[in-house]
């Protein structure tokens, strides 16, 4: 488990790696983070992955090490990325080139996970055509960059809230069109009674919409395991 630098064009981002045990090649799973930036928690998911025996590499799309402080920072710095989806694009390419030349990984099984913002920033790289064994967003955001889609050369599996206000079911259902339209393969796997970050144990404002569910949460990580086990093999 280690800090990992890495270039995304004139920008240095510090990175989290976790290896499992043995001998390689191991597929590679890029955790990408909420709105915070690279945090313990998405460590935490990299270690978790390293003990599934892949590669973990948690990533910095914020570059150079930041993280917000508190939530308002953290909205903040989101909002600056947002309005920029391109540099948010390079960012995350940057990210997959950095994940196929780790040493012991395995180059052609490259799967990107993501959290709330980090959701957004892992469909963004599947919009822009990127090779991948697969993709999948945690309660992402779901609204398309101006530069829209190209055809998703990966497979995709959504893993949502159904009472999530950041993505409404208006705007899920507006999603599976995208999707149907881009994607050869794609699931959407909805937990009702389920809101935002319902994968977080520090989410506790369900008044805002904002709740850890514990049963949604594990039935989401059993099925991206099995997504995982099923498209490493295949890749």
């Amino acid at each position: 488990m280690s800090e990992h630098r890495y270039a995304a064009k004139d920008t240095e981002c510090i990175g989290y790696v976790a290896r499992p045990e043995g001998a390689g090649p191991h597929p590679v799973v890029i955790v990408t983070p909420a709105y915070h930036g690279l945090d313990d928690f998405a460590r935490s998911k990299a270690d978790w992955l390293a003990s599934l025996g892949y590669i973990g590499f948690a990533v910095d799309y914020y570059g150079e090490g930041r993280t917000a402080r508190d939530d308002a920072q953290a909205s903040e710095m989101m909002h600056v990325l947002q309005a920029d989806r391109a540099t948010l694009l390079v960012r995350m390419q940057a990210a997959l080139d950095t994940a196929r030349a780790l040493p012991d990984a395995d180059k052609s099984n490259i799967a990107a996970i993501g959290f709330c913002f980090g959701g957004k920033a892992v469909l963004d790289l599947a919009r822009s055509g990127a090779t991948l064994a697969g993709v999948v967003p945690f309660h992402g955001i779901f609204d398309a960059p101006s530069s829209g889609c190209s055809k998703m050369n990966t497979s995709v599996l959504v893993l949502h809230g159904w009472d999530d206000p950041l993505a409404t079911p208006d705007q899920a259902v507006g999603l599976a069109k995208e999707l149907t339209e881009h994607c050869d393969d794609w699931q959407m796997l909805a937990f009702g009674h389920t809101s935002h970050a319902f994968t977080n144990p520090a989410a506790q404002s369900p008044e805002a919409g904002m709740a850890y569910a514990r049963s949604s949460n594990d039935r989401a990580f059993a099925a991206l395991q099995a997504f995982l086990e099923e498209r490493f093999a295949q890749s």
